[in-house]
Formats: C-alpha cells, sequence, structure tokens
C-alpha cells in the first residue's frame, strides 16, 4: 500500500516552526499529534484513539516526518487505543525510513506481540533511549 492509499488530508505547520500540533475531532474522537525535536531525532506524539477513521492525520504527519528525517521516533506513550490500520502505518513508516517506536503502553506492547510487529519494529522503552540507539 502507498503512502497516498494509507493517508488523504495533508497538514500544513507555521513556517519555521520547530514544535506543531494537529487535531481531529468528531463525534466520538479526540486525536493530537505533536512533534519536536529530541538529540537529533524527530519525535512524532500522537495522542488519542487511532482506527481507520482517526489515522489519516497521523499518517500524513508520519510519512512527512520518514521522508524528511534521518531518524524518526514515534512516542506512543498517549496512544489509547490502536488498531490494525494503525500498525499497517507503522509497518509502512518502518519501510520508508528509520523509525523508532518508544514507550508503547500496555495495550499496544499486546498487540505488537499478539501481531509479531515486535519482530519487526525497532521497540524502545522511552524516547530519550530510541533518540540514542
Amino acid at each position: 500500500m502507498s503512502w497516498n492509499e494509507a493517508v488523504m488530508p495533508k497538514l500544513m505547520s507555521s513556517a519555521g516552526a520547530k514544535h506543531w500540533s494537529a487535531h481531529v475531532s468528531g463525534p466520538d474522537l479526540a486525536t493530537a499529534v505533536h512533534q519536536y525535536e529530541c538529540c537529533g531525532a524527530w519525535v512524532v506524539a500522537p495522542h488519542g484513539s487511532y482506527d481507520m477513521h482517526s489515522i489519516p492525520p497521523l499518517a500524513a504527519v508520519l510519512d512527512a516526518a520518514v521522508r524528511k528525517h534521518p531518524k524518526v521516533i514515534l512516542d506512543a506513550s498517549s496512544v489509547d487505543f490502536a488498531d490494525s490500520s494503525f500498525l499497517n502505518l507503522l509497518i509502512l513508516a518502518h519501510q520508508t525510513g528509520t523509525l523508532r517506536v518508544a514507550a508503547p503502553p500496555e495495550q499496544l506492547q499486546r498487540l505488537f506481540e499478539i501481531t509479531g510487529t515486535d519482530t519487526v519494529l525497532e521497540i524502545r522503552e522511552t524516547v530519550n533511549d530510541a533518540a540514542v540507539s
């Protein structure tokens, strides 16, 4: 699956901004994606629940990040829920560039274990661990 098939909307940031956010909201969802630099790596920190309806903004941000930055860290510590569309996005980003997943909560760790993606993705306990590895 190409990035164009995985994402629809494009996100814009202020010119020259180093830290920015994107928010999506609907009747049953609220998500945010924050980005910042840490120890030479670019960190994408999604917050909220991600499924096929809420994944497009995160997919757009992650696509841009892995294409622009040599090392990208997905700080998963604030992901409340994730389904197969989230897993697909991470695998696609991993194939496109250097991606590390940091601090996944227990539900997400279990999802990685059940699906075997924990053997494919580079998962670290903290953002700092991911940045220096």
